[in-house]
């Protein structure tokens, strides 16, 4: 039997709590590399940057995952203090009060109902392209889409051993795909291909840098996860910072290994030209190439279900956000509901409905869901991603400065500074690219901008009109 949450929203009771002692380091690895898609950024990602940057692109991917593990030296030693499904937003909570707080989360809930909606509008294109390829019926993006929506969400509402079982799965057969390309390829042309051009200044910092390392860091979005799952975490001062270090390990590895691979074979001096002209087919053709038309056909498909098994890691971070939000005041109370499995039952429901909302407007309009759908969107919770970074990092600086500052000063001062820096950079560099996020459509896309501040805003009048918002009573 379903048990409801208390009726303020603001005290939790037995109905809005996550239930507890659940996730090991593996399980909430599993949410956070499943949400970061490693093969559809592989295959999707890695050509628009081998077509700015070149050779250098797997230097670019490391250099992402340096910066994110250098911000997470002041996340990971707050989150001693912190175990809240409200992710960052309960971390700005600490350092900046609740009213900062609340302006993020109104950027988080923008954020992550942008990400989701794009990359379901994509979901839904691959889907069709992949079927209609194989020689299927031509079933409409449209109803792939609401077809995988319901299932992720079915997967959501039934709690994390669902979700893991499917994750599990599609994680190993991503890994083992990229696997085989890259024995193969050395197997081709030898172990020549891992050549060192590619990782001198000269390739990384060339005219392409900036929008390389905004796709490159678009690839690591998904880490917030770790902290959004330390409620559900066994030991989370232990088990989170050990999961992020392992997602961090793995997806930078990951990238950087396999995109290093794929230019050695096609040519150091060759693979700028040869993502340039065939962005969409580089890695399948490769792929064709170096084992036969199976290995093309299996990344095919792996691909769509790598993208359903990013959006269940997706649906599984963003419910337990709504979740807190729901249960510190800021969202209605019942979102804070869980069910008997402990999961964020009426959270999950309404992220679906909205995703259906969000895609079934875009598509009502004839919007396509590639250049219109998925690149508004995705570059929208992109700059939405990084203002929420932004503000992170200088809560982190200021709750040390104010609480702890003689303690360990690389972690607590000199870290949350750099990345502070870091993510400033980047966020100039979103704006000044944003042309090339949103695919060169520009135009009427550029003002959704506009919802960053607005989507603040809205969350700094919640403050006014709920002045009791606790984002750090985590109830557990």
């Amino acid at each position: 039997m379903e048990r409801t949450s208390s009726a303020a929203g603001l005290h939790p009771s037995e109905g809005s709590r996550l239930r507890a002692n659940r996730l090991g380091v593996l399980a909430i690895a599993f949410f956070v590399i499943a949400a970061a898609a490693p093969i559809a950024a592989v295959v999707g990602a890695s050509p628009v940057i081998f077509s700015a940057s070149g050779a250098g692109t797997p230097a670019i991917y490391a250099l992402a995952a340096l910066l994110i593990a250098l911000f997470s030296v002041g996340y990971l030693r707050m989150s001693r203090e912190i175990a809240n499904a409200a992710g960052f937003v309960a971390y700005i909570a600490k350092g900046l009060g609740s009213q900062w707080a609340s302006g993020a989360a109104g950027i988080a809930v923008l954020t992550y109902l942008s990400l989701q909606s794009g990359l379901w509008a994509q979901f839904g294109a691959f889907a069709q392209q992949l079927v209609t390829g194989l020689g299927g019926p031509n079933i409409p993006a449209y109803l792939w889409i609401v077809a995988a929506l319901v299932l992720t969400t079915s997967l959501t509402i039934r709690g994390v051993d669902a979700s893991l079982k499917v994750l599990g799965v599609l994680i190993v057969a991503e890994t083992l795909v990229i696997a085989t390309l890259v024995t193969a390829l050395i197997i081709q042309h030898g172990w020549g291909i891992f050549a060192f051009k590619g990782f001198t200044p000269q390739a990384v910092f060339g005219p392409g840098l900036g929008i390389s390392l905004l796709f490159a860091f678009t690839c690591f979005t998904s880490f917030e996860a770790t902290v959004v799952f330390s409620e559900e975490a066994i030991n989370p001062r232990r088990t989170i910072p050990r999961a992020l270090y392992l997602v961090i390990g793995f997806v930078g590895v990951f990238y950087a290994f396999s995109t290093w691979a794929i230019s050695g074979a096609i040519g150091i001096d060759k693979i700028q030209a040869a993502a340039s002209e065939d962005p969409a087919g580089l890695v399948f053709t490769l792929a064709k190439a170096s084992a036969g038309p199976w290995l093309s056909t299996a990344m095919q498909i792996l691909v769509v279900t790598s993208f359903i098994a990013m959006l269940l890691g997706l649906s599984n971070m963003f419910s337990r956000y709504l979740f807190a939000l729901g249960r510190a005041g800021t969202l209605p109370a019942m979102l804070s509901n869980t069910n008997r499995r402990g999961a964020p039952s009426t959270a999950a429901l309404v992220n679906g409905i909205g995703i259906l909302l969000v895609i079934t407007a875009f598509f009502s309009f004839g919007a396509d869901p590639i250049t219109t759908v998925f690149a508004w969107l995705v570059a929208l919770g992109t700059a939405g991603f990084i203002t929420i970074l932004i503000l992170t990092s200088i809560a982190i600086i200021i709750y040390f400065a104010r609480h702890q500052p003689a303690e360990n000063p690389w972690a607590t001062r000199i870290a949350p500074v750099l990345s502070s820096i870091a993510f400033l950079l980047i966020g100039y560099l979103a704006i000044s690219n944003y042309d090339a996020l949103l695919g060169g459509a520009g135009g009427i896309a550029k003002w959704l901008l506009l919802l960053i501040p607005a989507a603040f805003f809205i969350g700094l009048l919640i403050t006014f009109r709920k002045p009791h918002i606790d984002y750090l009573d985590s109830g557990i």
